[in-house]
């Protein structure tokens, strides 16, 4: 753990609106007003959100995005070094989170700089709220690969997650996810997709798998899309004969049965003394 003496000089991550103006926060209002820096991932949309807010920047606004992050967080620190309030936003939602900030935050935390946020909407939280979903335990996936290849191979790796999974997805590629999305957690596995969240034409579409994929490849899909997926479900107990064939098969790979026993029972969370007993009863 690294301590050094923050200077007065900070870091902030503001959420900005993911849709709707109405829900900026008065804090992020007045940072956008004072800060001595923003750093905008797209200085146009910043345009338009203080035109919108009725605010007039007095520090200067400098553009961040992943395509300059590297070159520009070094510049920035020297402004958080100097004193200075760096406001960093994103086009909607939380900095940092599937946006440009990560970066920046790593960076200053390094250094024993400040970082503060001002937080507000997120596309991941008003999903997975307003789902119908299990909201106790989740994760976050991002966007998945484009190619169908890699997509088919993330989407393996998760058909045993219990959590409740939240993605974001391009609206052109949403019929492809959907489709692999059924082939890989299975047809009825329930799904809610959320698109245009907060905006005048907000919707959310609940199903199964099987159900969403076909609408979604029925019409064109438009607006910021949000896909939530239930986690996979309690798996089913292993059958006595299934485990007494797996200890058999240790056995005539030359493992001793004892300890063929003591590996399949670990694994089934089965009892060692009941699988022994039907394993000799089975001979």
């Amino acid at each position: 753990m690294r301590e050094t003496e923050a200077g007065p000089g900070r870091v902030v991550l503001a959420a900005t609106p993911i849709g709707n103006l109405g829900d900026a926060s008065r804090r992020l209002v007045e940072l956008l007003g004072e800060a001595d820096v923003i750093a905008a991932e797209d200085t146009r949309r910043l345009h338009r959100l203080v035109q919108g807010l009725g605010v007039q920047p007095v520090g200067r606004v400098v553009s961040y995005h992943e395509h300059n992050e590297a070159s520009k967080t070094a510049e920035l620190l020297g402004d958080v070094r100097a004193g200075g309030t760096v406001l960093l936003v994103t086009d909607a939602g939380m900095p940092s989170v599937s946006d440009p900030g990560y970066r920046l935050v790593e960076a200053a935390v390094a250094e024993g700089l400040t970082v503060t946020a001002v937080p507000g909407p997120s596309a991941v939280l008003t999903a997975l709220a307003l789902s119908g979903l299990p909201t106790d335990r989740f994760c976050f996936e991002g966007f998945l690969p484009r190619k169908a290849g890699e997509r088919a191979a993330r989407f393996a790796e998760l058909a045993g997650e219990r959590r409740t999974m939240v993605f974001f997805e391009a609206p052109h590629r949403l019929p492809a996810m959907l489709a692999a999305l059924a082939e890989g957690l299975g047809a009825d596995r329930r799904v809610a997709v959320c698109r245009e969240l907060t905006k005048t034409y907000e919707e959310v579409l609940r199903g199964t798998a099987a159900e969403l994929a076909a609408w979604a490849a029925d019409g064109e899909v438009r607006g910021e899309i949000a896909v939530v997926v239930e986690g996979a479900g309690e798996a089913a107990p292993a059958r006595t004969e299934d485990l007494v064939q797996a200890v058999n098969r240790l056995v005539s790979g030359g493992v001793r049965l004892k300890d063929a026993v003591a590996a399949v029972a670990g694994d089934a969370g089965a009892s060692k003394r009941e699988l022994y007993a039907a394993v000799v009863a089975a001979r």
